[in-house]
């Protein structure tokens, strides 16, 4: 490197007798010589880790030095380190496109096990079950390798809750059913976890169990298994076993609990604490595989998670606990006494005697009244008598009263399709994405193309949100009488439009106003009059069922006005 900076400095000695242009020269050449040091230090690192693999040594791992604020592909803004370990971090990171908190892990992309996260993340992403926390990115850019993924604020770790003592038996069966389901339905799908800690289940405010890190947890710390499906189960077992006792079903402390006294082996949740429910204490250890232990109860092992579902699912429902509500303030009976108003004064030393009031006597006026009423509905019914009767006897009139007719103004308008501008998928309450890729199929004019929301676990959206749907833009502001919507299966939806005047759509589902809504599989929703507007937003309320879940599809719309 020293002889090119000196080959650099002769030439601009040697570049002629004008100074600027040698001057010029010489700043060119230098500038070139520092790119060229910058890519052969790049090459020295390369080459160094490139001889330590061949030579079987473990190249060393940087961490990429970044900093809170920096930006990754002009769009994520790192926040804060919440993990830096063997190479890689993970941040807390905000979306500055959508305008909501991400998760991103980084590592570098000579990282060793770059390939394998960037694979792991794209599986993942694929799978689309809102059960796990979703992969929204995955990208190899700058020397670096990142994934994005779903960022929850308002939920809380297991960890944590364990951290405050064990779970109600409700709460557990809870925990073991809704994880063994979702880890069943991604080894379905090929895909494992095998890092399934407290740290990586988490719940949400509205009690449902969201499983962060599915395959990308595991790969960025280079962790396998040759039978993944019995270490996921086991994982399970552990989790249920910690919370039914708050301890680690091991001889060590691990994910901040005591683990079991040392030599005693594992034993049965409801031994290690009283009041244990029995039936998950038998789940735990089943999913455990302790030999003794399942022996002693006749119940088989579980060694996949969908067995271990099926053995939850069998056995009797564990109920909420009632509500306490708590108990009504004891009466107590004030007396009031003249000249003081609201305010109760002490019983008196001595009680005195209060005289009964004497029995309520019959009012002269009130029978008098009761005469005059009656005296009145006679009247009255003869005097409508009377009136009856000379209606019947009058003659019939010659001439009658014409009855109006409608008029060719008044008509109703007949409806014409409205040109469709463009849709964009709308899940303002969800990841901000349900599927954008196919949303164009809903108003090709195909009825055998459709635009269809990602798989929950129940038709109300796995109570993880209200709805999904989608908006559409006519470009300008138009009056529209009606949509027709045609579905794949029995589905629940409303029309709502944006206020009349709006040049931007609203983000949220409350900006826009509820004019209609209707189930089935071919709906017509129409607004009680025309309403003016260029936004509407078709909003799926509930779900059908289909082949892996609750899923809509939507073949077709038409906006008409």
């Amino acid at each position: 490197m020293a002889e090119r900076s000196t080959a650099a400095v002769d030439v601009a000695d040697n570049s002629g007798d004008d100074p600027l242009t040698a001057k010029a020269d010489s700043a060119a050449t230098d500038g070139v010589a520092e790119a060229q040091q910058t890519a052969d230090r790049k090459a020295g690192i390369t080459e160094k880790k490139k001889a330590e693999r061949q030579s079987g040594e473990q190249p060393s791992l940087t961490t990429p030095e970044l900093h809170s604020g920096h930006k990754l592909a002009r769009r994520y803004r790192l926040e804060e380190c919440v993990t830096r370990l063997d190479g890689f971090s993970s941040w807390r990171a905000v979306d500055e496109k959508l305008r909501r908190a991400v998760g991103v892990h980084l590592l570098p992309a000579d990282h060793p096990r770059a390939r394998s996260v960037l694979a792991a993340a794209r599986s993942s992403a694929l799978l689309g079950d809102p059960r796990f926390v979703q992969v929204l990115d995955a990208v190899e850019e700058n020397d670096l390798v990142y994934v994005v993924h779903e960022w929850l604020p308002d939920a809380t770790e297991l960890t944590a809750l364990l951290a405050a003592g064990p779970l109600e038996p409700h709460e557990a069966y809870q925990l073991v059913s809704q994880v063994s389901q979702a880890m069943a339905a991604a080894h379905r799908e090929g895909l494992a976890h095998l890092r399934l800690t407290p740290g990586a289940v988490l719940r949400s405010s509205t009690g449902q169990y969201r499983i962060r890190g599915l395959a990308v947890n595991a790969a960025l710390r280079g962790i396998t298994a040759e039978r993944p499906q019995r270490t996921d189960t086991e994982a399970i077992g552990a989790l249920l076993y910690a919370a039914l006792t708050q301890r680690w079903p091991y001889d060590n402390d691990a994910h901040g609990l005591s683990g079991l006294p040392k030599g005693v082996g594992l034993l049965p949740p409801d031994q290690v604490r009283a009041g244990v429910h029995r039936g998950l204490s038998e789940i735990a250890m089943r999913a455990l595989a302790n030999d003794g232990a399942t022996a002693s109860r006749q119940e088989p092992p579980c060694t996949t998670p969908d067995e271990l579902a099926k053995a939850v699912a069998a056995m009797p429902r564990v109920k909420a606990p009632e509500p306490e509500f708590p108990a009504p303030p004891e009466y107590q009976r004030t007396t009031y006494q003249q000249g003081t108003y609201g305010r109760p004064q002490p019983h008196p030393a001595t009680t005195q005697p209060v005289a009964a009031p004497p029995p309520p006597l019959q009012s002269r006026t009130g029978t008098a009244l009761k005469w005059a009423v009656s005296a009145l509905l006679i009247a009255a019914l003869g005097l409508g008598s009377w009136q009856i009767a000379d209606r019947l006897l009058e003659p019939e009139a010659t001439t009658k009263t014409p009855v109006p007719t409608t008029t060719s103004d008044q008509k109703p308008k007949a409806l014409t399709p409205l040109t469709i501008e463009s849709a964009r998928d709308f899940d303002p309450l969800g990841n901000g994405v349900e599927n954008g890729d196919v949303k164009a199929n809903a108003y090709d004019g195909d009825p055998s193309t459709f635009w269809n929301t990602v798989n929950y676990a129940t038709p109300d959206f796995g109570k993880l949100k209200k709805g999904v749907g989608l908006v559409l833009d006519l470009g300008k502001e138009r009056e529209v009488g009606q949509v027709e919507l045609s579905f794949r299966g029995d589905t629940s939806v409303e029309l709502r439009t944006a206020p009349a005047g709006s040049t931007t759509e609203p983000s949220m589902p409350g900006e826009y106003t509820t004019q209609a809504s209707g189930s089935g599989s071919d709906v017509t929703l129409k607004p009680a009059k025309p309403v003016m507007t260029r936004y509407v937003l078709v909003w799926l309320t509930e779900l059908p069922a289909g082949p892996s879940g609750y899923r809509g599809k939507l073949n077709e719309i038409k906006v008409l006005g």
